[in-house]
Order: structure tokens, then C-alpha cells, then sequence
């Protein structure tokens, strides 16, 4: 079998899995539409957890910017594992103990007040919205690869099939699909790493052949990448972190509190039926999460590796980097370059004219390489790498078998649905749940409240395709501002809603506004307003990252500052919240069962 038709075959499959799943698990109530009716078993559910968690921007971006910038891409494993870590643990089980569906509904009914909830909606919006880019996004790079077609048309496809699974299914169809993408992505994140660790260091786990031995030589594999990227004029992938250590701190932190702020996330937490087996879950979940981020760093290295073997030839006679005969001829590079080419995601240009690929960092300050570059009679590099490709590429490159490759392809997409899938959930209970029956209609019936709740998943559907097919000037190519927006505005007052009692309603909605403007104030005045692109206007702020050298897709944390700061100084000059509030919280935080330390049951 051919591989295009492998790819056909392999993604053919796996949307009607989907599909199949979602018609038999179809939500019938408010109850099983917004929360799975409350019965899904810890395993599962951390299953579908990991799914929904795992996005686009860990399956198919986060290998790849891991093997772009070397080290300091671990601050993306650092602070999207801990901020899972940190939901698990401070708080999955108090949401799950509150027993309500959404985070609007958890703020709105703990600050007791219509208007912060109806702020929690606008925030949840707004990151959702921000975040379900990359999703489309990724859905359309994965399509125009393998199917062959325009990344528009990929969209325009990836919308109707969430919407087959998604609208009709409810969290009861999406949890279990979920599961099923699950399985599908792990599998074609793994199964390439395994053969690639194998061929490149004899060990069958990635994550043990990372630290082992290069084959055919005396170095370790990373000591073996090192010295190529090194020689290249590239930074020590061992060691090199881009921009201040204060930024990579907060880029990781803004990550991590993000994350444990995102709405669709903690839904997940709603539809077991205890506060127990939420707790499994977060458990499961970390466990079905662990196999692809300690694989993520090996598939990284190892592509990495691979590419430059590829383009500049001399990497695995381990001869002169630098000679003439070095790099890969333009007229015979592999069918794998020329397939990417099409996608635009790969490009290369013969800028002195000799016919070859040279693959090396023309921006470097080390003279050394500059002048063996310029004696070599090359004028700068030659091949541009969207760091995006790197793990759908990764078994071509590789030269694996097609049926691996059709395997990817169907992981890719799965990545990239399950999520969006997850984030349209998220949106649609927020306005269906949130603002039609708790605003506007608290009488509306359950009948009337689960069709409002699918109309809003088939407009958000519409929505998060036009942004996908024209993603705001601001939000593209930074993943990381959804978790930025997350951070400043929702984490904040979640974290007061259940570990201050005597936060107040003013304080909570100051807060949220104030975190989410600064953040938002600060990434705008860096890439320029809603819908504008190529717009920058960092002198609004004094310069570009001038807050102490703090990149936008770091601010979050600094956003979530002002939250906390704004909201506890409005608090101490209004009125404390109503005793009933007060014990309400209280009586989340303690274990059932517990005596209080007064002796009172």
C-alpha cells in the first residue's frame, strides 16, 4: 500500500471511531451533556483528562520547540506538568467537592453575585477562544501535509467532524471519544520514538536512549548533538535558555498557574461521581500525561539529530562540516523534504548558487564559524524548519515505514480535535449554562437549556474555525497566551474562592479585571491590536519586554499578581462576604468526616 492511501486509511479509521463512539454515547440530559452525568470511572476519566490536556501544542509543537531551542524548551515540560500537578492537587478535589458544573458557576455562586460570574464567562472566552487558534491551527497543518489538501480545507474538515461528535454528544460523547484519541495519540507519539531510540542508540525506551550512547561511536547522544549544533554556530542544546533567567521563570510559572486555570480542564473534574475518584483521576491522568512528556525531550534530541544527518551529510561520517561536499545536494534531497516544501512549513533557498543545502546559524557572534562559513563560499543559511513539523516529520525523516507515518497523522489530528473538542465544551457551558439559565432565563427548561447548550457549541465551532482560518495578528504563532490570560484572570480567583474565606465579591471581580487587562494591555502593546497582524507597538509601554525583560508569553504570572494584589486591597475596604458564604467554604475545604478544631462535628 501506498503511503498516501496508509494516511487515508489510518485517518479514514479513526474519524469514524469517533463518530461511531459519539452516536452511541450521546448526551439526553443537561446532566450528561455538561458533566458526563457524573459516572465516569476515574480511569477513564483520567484517560480522557490527558486527551483533552494534551493538545495540539504537546503533540505536535512542543517536541519541536524543545528540539529548537535545546534546554530551555523544558520550561514548557516544567510548567505545563506542574501546573497539572498543582490542579490535581489544590484543586480538582474542592471544584469536585462543590458539585457544580462550570468554573463560572463555582465563582458566581462562591462570590456570591451574577457579575462575577458573568466576568468568569467573559475570561474563560476569552482564553478558549485564544487558545482554540492553535488547535485549528494544527488541525490544518496536519491536514495539508497528509491529506494532501489546503490547510483551509483541513479546517473546514476538522470543524465537521468535531461537530459530529461534539454537538450531539455532549461531555458524555466527548469523554469517551476522548479516550479513543487517547490511545490513538500515544500510540503514534511512541511507536516512532521506540524505532528512532533503536536505530540511533540500541535502546528500545526513548527516555533511557536520550542519555545513551550514540551508535557506532564512543559519545553519548547528546554529547554527539552538542558538538554538531555547536560546530553549526547553534547554542549548546544542552545548556542554552533563550533570553533572561527571570523570563524563563516566569514563562514557566505563568505556564504552570495557567494551566491549573484552564476552564476546560477542570470540567473533566465534574463528571466522576466523588471527590475520590476525582483525586484517582488527577492520578490517572498524571500517569497518561507522564508517558508523553518524558518521551517528548528523546523525540526532540533525536529529530533534531536526524535533520541535521539528513542536510549536512558530513554529521554521520563525522568529517569537516564545512567542506564543500558537506551538505545534501538541492536535485536529491528525500521525498520527504519535497512533500513538507509544498506545506510552506519547510523552504530552502540555493543562496550562492552551488546547488546545496547548507543547514547552519548565520546569526551567530562565534567568528570561528563565520569565517569557516564564509570560506566555504556560503552566504548565509539556506533552510528554514517550522519547528512545528518536527514530530510530524519526525518518522519520515527517519525513513520508518508508512504505516507509522499513517499512524502520525492520525495522532496528530486526534491531539488537536480532542482538545478543541474539550475547549468548545467549555465555551458552550459557559454561555448556554452560565449566562442563558443563570443570567438571562434561571427559569428556561432542562429541555430548552440542553438545545441552547448545542446551538452555543455550533456557533463557538463556527467561531473557532474563522479564527483557525484567520487567527488574530496578536495570538499568532504564541501558544502560550491562553495560559497567560488563564493565569491572570481565573487561577487567582478560584485559588481565593477556596482557600480565603473572607474574600469578598468586590475583591474577586477587581481582581479578575485588573489581571486580565494588565495581561492583556501588555501583550497588545507587543503585537498589536485585536485582528490587526504585523502590527507592533512596543513604545505604549516603553520599549519592547520592558517589564524587567519579561516577554509577553510570560506576563501571565505578573498579571496574576495584580490580581491577587488588586483583589485583597479591595477586599479590606467592602464589606466581608455573608457568614453562610464563609461556612460554605469552610465546609468544602474539610474532609468529610472530620471533626473541626473546636470539637464541633
Amino acid at each position: 500500500m501506498d503511503l498516501q492511501t496508509t494516511i487515508y486509511v489510518f485517518v479514514g479509521l479513526s474519524f469514524a471511531l469517533y463518530i461511531g463512539i459519539a452516536v452511541w454515547a450521546r448526551a439526553g440530559s443537561t446532566s450528561e451533556f455538561y458533566a458526563a452525568g457524573g459516572s465516569v470511572h476515574p480511569i477513564t476519566n483520567g484517560m480522557a483528562t490527558a486527551a483533552d490536556w494534551m493538545s495540539a501544542a504537546s503533540f505536535i509543537s512542543m517536541a519541536g520547540l524543545i528540539s529548537n531551542m535545546g534546554y530551555g524548551g523544558a520550561l514548557f515540560l516544567m510548567g505545563w506538568t506542574g501546573g497539572y500537578v498543582l490542579l490535581a492537587m489544590l484543586l480538582a478535589p474542592y471544584l469536585r467537592k462543590f458539585g457544580k458544573f462550570t468554573v463560572p458557576q463555582f465563582i458566581g455562586d462562591r462570590f456570591y453575585s451574577k457579575g462575577a460570574s458573568t466576568i468568569a464567562v467573559v475570561c474563560l472566552l476569552i482564553a478558549s477562544l485564544t487558545y482554540i487558534i492553535g488547535q485549528m491551527t494544527g488541525v490544518g497543518i496536519a491536514f495539508a501535509r497528509f491529506l494532501g489538501v489546503s490547510s483551509d480545507t483541513g479546517i473546514y474538515v476538522g470543524m465537521a467532524i468535531v461537530f459530529a461528535y461534539a454537538v450531539f454528544g455532549g461531555m458524555k460523547g466527548i469523554t469517551y471519544t476522548q479516550v479513543a484519541q487517547y490511545i490513538v495519540l500515544i500510540l503514534a507519539f511512541t511507536v516512532p520514538a521506540i524505532f528512532i531510540s533503536l536505530a540511533l542508540t540500541g535502546n528500545v525506551l526513548p527516555q533511557i536512549g536520550l542519555g545513551g550512547d550514540y551508535r557506532g561511536t564512543d559519545m553519548t547522544l547528546l554529547a554527539k548533538l552538542d558538538s554538531v549544533v555547536t560546530d553549526l554556530g547553534f547554542g549548546k542544546y544542552t545548556t542554552s535558555v533563550p533570553g533572561s533567567t527571570l523570563n524563563m521563570f516566569m514563562y514557566t510559572l505563568s505556564l504552570m498557574i495557567g494551566t491549573a486555570g484552564l476552564p476546560h480542564v477542570i470540567m473533566r473534574f465534574f463528571t466522576v461521581p466523588s471527590v475520590k475518584d476525582a483525586r484517582l483521576s488527577a492520578g490517572w491522568a498524571l500517569v497518561f500525561i507522564a508517558i508523553l512528556y518524558t518521551t517528548a525531550p528523546a523525540v526532540g534530541a533525536m529529530a533534531k539529530l536526524n535533520l541535521h544527518a539528513t542536510v549536512n551529510t558530513a554529521v554521520k561520517a563525522g568529517g569537516d562540516l564545512f567542506a564543500p561536499e558537506a551538505s545534501i545536494k538541492a536535485d536529491s534531497q528525500p521525498d520527504w523534504m519535497n512533500r513538507w516544501e509544498k506545506t510552506g512549513l519547510l523552504k530552502w533557498t540555493d543562496k550562492n548558487g552551488d546547488g546545496r543545502i547548507q543547514y547552519y546559524n548565520d546569526k551567530t557572534k562565534d567568528k570561528g564559524v563565520l569565517d569557516k562559513a564564509a570560506a566555504a563560499g556560503w552566504k548565509g543559511n539556506e533552510l528554514m524548519v517550522n519547528p512545528d513539523i518536527i514530530v510530524l516529520a519526525n518518522p519520515e525523516i527517519a525513513l520508518l515505514p508508512n504505516w507509522v507515518i499513517g499512524l502520525v497523522a492520525a495522532g496528530g489530528l486526534a491531539a488537536a480535535l480532542s482538545t478543541a473538542a474539550g475547549l468548545l465544551m467549555a465555551i458552550s457551558s459557559a454561555v448556554s449554562h452560565d449566562l442563558v439559565k443563570s443570567v438571562f432565563n434561571p427559569d428556561i427548561s432542562e429541555k430548552k437549556e440542553l438545545l441552547a447548550g448545542k446551538i452555543s457549541m455550533a456557533v463557538a465551532i463556527v467561531v473557532a474555525g474563522y479564527l483557525g482560518l484567520n487567527p488574530p495578528g496578536f495570538a499568532a504563532g504564541t501558544v502560550a497566551l491562553a495560559f497567560g490570560i488563564a493565569a491572570s484572570s481565573l487561577f487567582p480567583a478560584i485559588m481565593m474562592g477556596i482557600f480565603s474565606k473572607k474574600m469578598n465579591k468586590e475583591g474577586a471581580m477587581a481582581g479578575m479585571l485588573a489581571g486580565l487587562f494588565f495581561t492583556l494591555f501588555y501583550v497588545f502593546a507587543h503585537k498589536g491590536i485585536f485582528f490587526i497582524k504585523g502590527t507592533e507597538y512596543p513604545d505604549l509601554i516603553g520599549g519592547a519586554n520592558s517589564f524587567f525583560g519579561i516577554t509577553p508569553e510570560a506576563i501571565g504570572a505578573v498579571g496574576a499578581a495584580v490580581n491577587f494584589l488588586v483583589a485583597f486591597l479591595v477586599d479590606k475596604v467592602t464589606a466581608p462576604p455573608p457568614a453562610h458564604i464563609q461556612a460554605m467554604v469552610e465546609a468544602v475545604r474539610i474532609p468529610r468526616g472530620s471533626k473541626l478544631v473546636g470539637g464541633a462535628h
